[in-house]
């Protein structure tokens, strides 16, 4: 039976908070006669125990694509330098099973006063390869970088795009069995983003095992069948990504913020603040709607300046973050006819309307950011996810298909067929 490629048993790293030492021999040696006599350090020496990770388990097989789910301070980065030896576990154990290439942050790996194809060699030899071996990927890693006018230059003048592209394409290219990334979407534009997740697919199919931190989900939904949720630096779920996702953005025990129908504030300027927002089904408010009902935001807003040109708009997340559609109350952009519509407001409260149609948004979480602006242009406000809401299937859409549609939308279209022989 083969062993799975990567076991981790019970790994924790602690790191010690607080000052470690004096800053002179005189204050080492009065802190340390204080001891002796029992006297309390000062709170500002106190060192306490910080554990980043701890009591972590799982295991890993040969070609398995694994996201790691959490928020900043959840303890993904320092798992991947637990797997990747860059730190030392203060518990617990880690088997690897195969060479580790890993691109952890921006320069990692790489000597600043070497040019990127000192670098290039310099990191194939570090995982075992011969010269001949480097030599035989070289052009297709420079290619895929795309830094060929650049691969002579000293990488300390390499921008931090230039220098995270050239560090995935050595982590990607070389011999490795276990690739570990650490928000590597985090640099670059959108065809590097699609360049970097076509190549991941492909090291996948290759068997390559794959480690993936991001907090892009729709990037970790995509790429990684499997994934392991941290929280503060435990591990707290295992199992399919779409279902950790959706447990990470309804049990995030440390936000602030709500799932609930209604956003109450006062939010804005010296023109125009946003004072309520509230999404009704059937013109009662709910954060559950059932698919088959026509969704209203509504948004309350007063305005405090006479002849202010407002408009009210609102911007539609799905539950990884990506944006669905915005939606600003402007003549041009609506299907209807509103008075109030960027038009000349007297002082006074102003409650503007928009609804999403029913059987529009394909089942699932979404929120809404709201946005209060003047002329089209100065923005008086913003608030993001002030609601949310859960789109409930009822059933009506799965006479004929069972299992879950495609997409972010699921509008019915107007179909017609001939026949034509």
């Amino acid at each position: 039976m083969n062993k799975p490629i990567i076991e981790v048993s019970n790994l924790g790293k602690c790191y010690r908070l607080g000052e470690l030492g004096a800053k002179s021999l005189r204050d080492e040696l009065t802190q340390l006669a204080g001891r002796l006599k029992g006297n309390r350090a000062p709170e500002r020496n106190r060192i306490t125990d910080f554990w980043a990770v701890r009591d972590v388990s799982f295991q890993v097989k040969k070609g398995d694509v694994i996201g790691i789910i959490g928020k900043n301070g959840a303890g993904k980065s320092t798992l991947l330098k637990l797997l990747s030896r860059i730190t030392e576990p203060t518990e617990g154990e880690a088997f690897i099973r195969g060479r580790v290439a890993s691109l952890l942050e921006v320069g990692t790996g790489f000597h600043p006063e070497l040019t990127g194809r000192d670098n290039i060699y310099l990191s194939g030899t570090i995982l075992g390869m011969s010269r001949r071996e480097i030599k035989e990927r070289f052009d297709e890693i420079v290619s895929f970088a795309g830094i060929e006018k650049h691969i002579d230059t000293p990488v300390k003048r390499y921008s931090s795009g230039m220098y995270v592209r050239l560090g995935f394409a050595v982590a990607a290219h070389l011999n490795s069995e276990i690739l570990l990334v650490d928000e590597v979407l985090a640099v670059g534009d959108v065809t590097y983003r699609k360049q970097c997740i076509e190549k991941m697919k492909s090291l996948a199919k290759e068997g390559r095992t794959i480690f993936f931190v991001s907090h892009q989900l729709d990037v970790l939904s995509n790429l990684c069948p499997r994934s392991i949720r941290l929280h503060k630096g435990e591990l707290t779920g295992e199992g399919d990504t779409e279902d950790l996702i959706q447990d990470y953005l309804k049990k995030d025990d440390d936000s602030n913020s709500s799932s609930d129908s209604i956003w109450e504030g006062s939010e804005g300027d010296d023109i125009a603040k946003i004072e309520s927002v509230k999404l009704k089904a059937n013109d009662v408010p709910s954060d559950n709607v059932d698919i088959d009902l026509p969704i209203d935001v509504e948004i309350g807003y007063r305005c405090l300046k006479d002849s202010a040109r407002l408009n009210a708009s609102v911007i539609l997340n799905n539950s990884l973050g990506a944006k669905v559609f915005s939606s600003p109350n402007l003549p041009s952009a609506i299907s209807s006819e509103d008075q109030w519509g960027y038009q000349p407001h007297s002082k006074g409260t102003y409650v503007s309307r928009m609804t999403i149609p029913a059987n529009f948004l394909n089942d699932g979480l979404y929120s809404c950011d709201i946005c209060l602006s003047t002329d089209a242009s100065h923005t008086n406000s913003y608030i993001e996810s002030a609601v949310s809401f859960t789109v409930h299937d009822t059933g009506s859409m799965r006479k004929e298909f069972q299992h879950a549609w495609w997409g972010i939308l699921r509008p019915k279209m107007h179909w017609k067929t001939e026949k034509t022989d």
